[in-house]
């Protein structure tokens, strides 16, 4: 059985980074109609540009259209639903039965993925949407690995859970505790992620009197989540009978999505080649370690009792300083032309993080602006700076340095 590595893509060059660092597939968020209301997503001719590069790729593109609706919404959605039917996205993610029911109502060709959002938890709901026309469940994320090996047994379609990113302490999202505190509702795509606040203690009779929850001092997250990393045990979940493997991440930057699709891309790929002798490369989980994350956390998958929550801060930590994008390389002169996205300067000590070989280091020996003038530093948002390198460096490679 083919295993899909699914990505997220925030945007379109975030779209480009998951599918050139190995995705098989990527889904993204319309303007509307999603659960990422502040991520930059697409407007339509992005969504017809973006469908275009997928699939000439020969990869495939599912479009999240996720909310709970409400009446106001649904006109919109029908010629919405539509236009993603007509452009030829490969399947939409939907969480709500009108939704649902108003997809098949006035697409033809649209395939129906069911979102996590949804709660799916048991074999009976898998096969349920089945039955309703579903060609995937994207089953809720408080799965153990035993319970989804039965469901994968009493099913005959197409499943997807999530195998690395951020998690949300309530039920596979279903959360009002935002909507409640700010006016804005995570099941809207406008979360404020309220669980990761600091909180203290208050007692009815003390009005004035806050006690921290932890005697620490340094305030408590209660309901703050370790992101999820089920690479440790990657032969497991890929033994579990799975179609599609999902990173959770639309809002996360291009250096994560291209630092984290690569590790996976490389760890399924040994796991393919010979699953009786796969292991996990220490070199995959640094990897996993330079880009913006929490503490990582096996969640529900591994049943194995351990703490979920990080009790001290909701910040979250990364070895390595994304610096900035390989947009041109001239083979003769051996110069790399970066867009950059963090300060550099001669001198420094970087490393490039490449799609497909392996990473080089070396030291910024020399530095020239577009005008081919030297420089000393690249201060400047995106500047467009010249840089010789040691080795061959491709095309949409990140240049990154330790923190």
């Amino acid at each position: 059985m083919e295993i899909e590595l699914l990505a997220p893509a925030g945007n379109f060059e975030k779209l480009q980074a998951a599918l050139i660092y190995g995705a098989d597939a990527v889904y993204i968020g319309g303007k509307n109609f999603n659960l990422r209301a502040y991520g930059d997503n697409f407007d339509s001719a992005q969504i017809i540009q973006a469908v275009d590069f997928t699939h000439k790729l020969g990869k495939k593109i599912y479009v999240t259209v996720n909310i709970f609706a409400n009446n106001a919404d649904l006109d919109e959605l029908a010629d919405y639903l539509k236009f993603l039917d007509n452009v030829g996205v490969d399947a939409v993610l939907i969480s709500d039965l009108g939704v649902f029911n108003l997809a098949k109502e006035v697409t033809k060709n649209l395939e129906i993925h069911i979102s996590t959002q949804a709660n799916v938890t048991n074999y009976r709901a898998v096969n349920f949407f089945h039955e309703l026309g579903a060609s995937r469940i994207v089953l809720a994320r408080e799965l153990t690995r035993e319970e989804i090996l039965e469901i994968k047994s009493k099913s005959d379609v197409e499943l997807e859970i999530f195998i690395h990113g951020a998690m949300c302490i309530s039920y596979s999202g279903r959360c009002y505790l935002s909507h409640y505190l700010t006016g804005r509702s995570g099941n809207r795509g406008e979360c404020t992620h309220s669980c990761r606040w600091k909180y203290s203690l208050l007692e009815e009779k003390r009005p004035n009197e806050y006690f921290s929850v932890e005697e620490d001092g340094r305030g408590a997250y209660v309901m703050n989540s370790k992101d999820l990393c089920l690479l440790p045990c990657l032969d497991k979940v890929i033994d579990s009978g799975v179609t599609s493997l999902k990173i959770e991440g639309r809002m996360k930057s291009v250096n994560y999505v291209a630092g984290v699709v690569k590790t996976y891309r490389l760890a399924i790929d040994a796991y393919k080649e010979n699953p009786a002798t796969f292991k996990i490369l220490h070199e995959w989980i640094d990897e996993l370690d330079k880009v913006a994350h929490r503490p990582y956390t096996t969640g529900f998958f591994m049943n194995d009792g351990k703490p979920t929550e990080i009790y001290d801060t909701s910040k979250p930590k990364r070895t390595s300083e994304f610096l900035g994008i390989v947009r041109k390389f001239d083979a003769d002169k051996m110069l790399a032309t970066i867009e950059q996205r963090g300060k550099f300067e001669v001198g420094m000590d970087v490393e490039f993080f490449q799609p497909h070989d392996k990473t080089f280091s070396q030291k910024i020996s020399v530095m020239f602006d577009e005008e081919g003038q030297e420089i000393l530093s690249a201060p400047h948002a995106q500047q467009i700076v010249k840089i010789p390198v040691d080795k061959p460096v491709e095309i949409f490679s990140l240049m990154r340095c330790d923190k």
